[in-house]
């Protein structure tokens, strides 16, 4: 590391300048607080190790300018006169460690090895943070359509604001989306956003999850351990799927989000935290309501603001732009303004019903460049059920814009109204579509279509009992 030493003591300047190398770091020894300002001028340094009484610019004076100019760098006070209330003025400065003299050259050397481990984990960190976020992507809503003009003013509205908002959708239209742009937009940003699928966590588990456990208060509890309502404090805890969550822990969420606290599982003493919670669902909470599958009051407490997210279906000259933008990031490289898909493509896309939504769509762009060598796609390149595409039962407008590419007349388009699906039959053929793009594998299917392994099973059990028309 690079370490700015200062101390007015010749003989302790001449250790440092032999043993700081010798320890393999760079250093730079100064007389007095004014020559190291001049190095500070001069260049950065991970570590300033500063005697706390010098002549003219004193260690506490150095260190306040190093925070001012320098807050990555790490500092640490020596001195031989120590006293509570320096020690106390130096650590409510930022302090890394207080060392008094006479200090043998192992306890600089040991203070300098953590001051280094530390400095490895925030890089660490940073690079973790910068993945985390080129995997999550933009948070910014694509597509131009009136229905998602509004669910953004909404989104704008909210988010300065600490309201509860209920987020209401189908399955892969985008939810965690737009809760990630509340979180963004809010006065939380600089804190963490924690997302958990309350129908992904197996029941007995979920408590635990959400208000942590102590050690030993079940089996397999084999350390203490914070709970995700912990880990988001100062942030804000995305709940997605909340209808999943048992009725037996809605009434503690209730609690812990009317008072801010929380008590973990087998710990009776509680711990405030300070979280705002966000929900989304795809299912009718009023329903749940209804039949007892949802406490009322909760449904109140987390919906003080409702943001519905709309269907592909109901937004669908949006396609285009969704294609360009899903290509756009598979293929970086492409050329700008170079047409990602051609007409034929966009018209089956565009009467496509799209049980699976933005999510069913990506998945599609996917499938698509695996086969594409080079752009545009093609019809050819679509999974084969788009080759024999009947419409969609809503109506699609004759022609759709599309960036670059001009107007596209679909003849299906203007085909006869054919026969409406029910919506039961459009979610168990999305099912089924999915299993047979995962070749049967139930748990990579429930996952791609946003719902839980348990309701998978409920779905294919209600149409192995009739309760879908096989023929239809």
């Amino acid at each position: 590391m690079r370490v700015l030493f200062a101390d007015d003591e010749t003989s302790l300047q001449e250790l440092m300048r032999i043993e700081l190398p010798r320890l393999g770091h760079e250093a730079t020894v100064c007389p007095d607080g004014r020559t190291a300002l001049a190095a500070l001028d001069r260049t950065s340094y991970d570590c300033v190790i500063a005697d706390l009484d010098m002549p003219g610019v004193g260690g506490l004076d150095l260190i306040a300018r190093v925070r001012e100019s320098s807050p990555d760098t790490e500092t640490v006070i020596i001195t031989g006169k120590s006293s509570v209330e320096s020690a106390v003025t130096a650590v409510r400065q930022g302090v890394f460690d207080y060392l008094t003299k006479p200090c043998k050259l192992a306890d600089i050397q040991a203070v300098l090895e953590r001051v280094r481990k530390k400095r490895e984990l925030n890089l660490r960190l940073r690079a973790l943070e910068r993945r985390v976020r080129r995997a999550e992507g933009s948070t910014q809503l694509v597509g131009a359509s009136p229905a998602l003009g509004q669910v953004r003013r909404l989104i704008s509205r909210v988010a300065a604001s600490e309201a509860a908002v209920l987020i209401r959708g189908e399955t892969g239209t985008g939810k965690e989306l737009v809760a990630r742009a509340i979180h963004e937009g809010s006065g939380r940003a600089a804190g963490p956003l924690v997302a958990v699928n309350c129908g992904a966590l197996p029941e007995h588990l979920v408590e635990s999850e959400l208000f942590g456990h102590r050690k030993g208060a079940f089996t397999g509890a084999d350390e203490h351990r914070a709970g995700l309502f912990e880990v988001a404090d100062g942030g804000t805890l995305f709940l997605d799927e909340i209808g999943e969550l048992p009725k037996s822990l809605q009434s503690r969420l209730l609690r812990a989000l009317e008072s801010g606290e929380i008590r973990r599982v087998g710990d009776n003493h509680p711990i405030m935290v300070d979280v705002r919670v966000v929900c989304a669902t795809h299912r009718s909470l009023e329903d749940m309501v209804k039949t007892g599958d949802f406490r009322e009051d909760l449904l109140f407490r987390i919906n003080t603001f409702e943001i519905a997210i709309p269907p592909l279906r109901d937004r669908r000259d949006d396609i285009p732009v969704l294609v360009e933008h899903f290509v756009r990031q598979s293929r970086p490289q492409a050329p700008a303004g170079a047409v990602v898909a051609d007409a034929e493509a966009l018209t089956a896309l565009a009467v496509h019903h799209w049980p699976g939504n933005i999510r069913e769509l990506a998945n599609v762009v996917e499938h698509a460049l695996v086969l594409c060598d080079e752009l545009p796609l093609v019809v050819a390149h679509l999974p084969a059920r788009f080759g024999t595409l009947r419409p969609a039962t809503e109506p699609v407008a004759a022609s759709v814009s599309l960036p670059a590419i001009g107007p596209v007349s679909s003849p299906l388009a203007s085909a006869g109204p054919p026969r409406p699906e029910s919506l039961r039959e459009l979610e168990m053929r999305a099912i089924l579509e999915g299993l047979e793009r995962n070749k049967g594998n139930k748990a990579r299917t429930a996952e791609e279509l946003g719902i839980s392994l348990k309701t998978l099973y409920n779905k294919l059990h209600q149409l192995n009992e009739g309760g879908l028309d096989k023929t239809g």
